[in-house]
């Protein structure tokens, strides 16, 4: 269950997201394979924006689609099958046309930090060309 973190300052209040590392998601040594934070990462964001009172779905039927641009990803220590993993996901900056996500992936005792990364994404309409944030995009995710 995710998890809304709401002790933390400005942009970090953000979501806690479990995550336990299946089978299917580690390497030949049983080590979360490295392209699999993303995917991570990426269910982190969506229990964001469902945090705020909406879906993705729901962002795309008004019109407004989130590309990523650009993700990162810092790996710190692996995480194996079957730990259980918790994501802290956050917006870190708002751009004229942009939103930038920040992830820390934690073990469960949420002290031990595993990796770190960020997703730009940029907010373009049905066509693909760019688009000023909606004020209404902002203020959901906002809180």
């Amino acid at each position: 269950m995710t998890e809304e973190r709401k002790d933390a300052a400005g942009p970090e209040r953000g979501v806690w997201h479990p995550h336990r590392v299946s089978y299917g998601e580690t390497d030949a040594m049983g080590v979360l394979y490295y392209a699999e934070y993303l995917h991570i990462f990426e269910r982190a964001r969506s229990a964001l924006i469902r945090a705020s009172g909406m879906s993705y779905t729901e962002v795309e039927a008004k019109g407004v689609y989130l590309p990523v641009r650009e993700a990162y990803c810092r790996y710190r220590s692996p995480a194996r099958y079957d730990d259980l993993t918790c994501v802290h996901a956050w917006i870190s900056d708002w751009g004229r046309a942009s939103v930038t996500f920040s992830y820390e992936l934690f073990a469960e005792d949420r002290r031990t930090l595993l990796a770190t990364g960020m997703t730009q994404h940029a907010c373009v309409d049905a066509t693909g060309r760019p688009v000023p944030v909606p004020e209404w995009l902002r203020a959901a995710l906002a809180g």
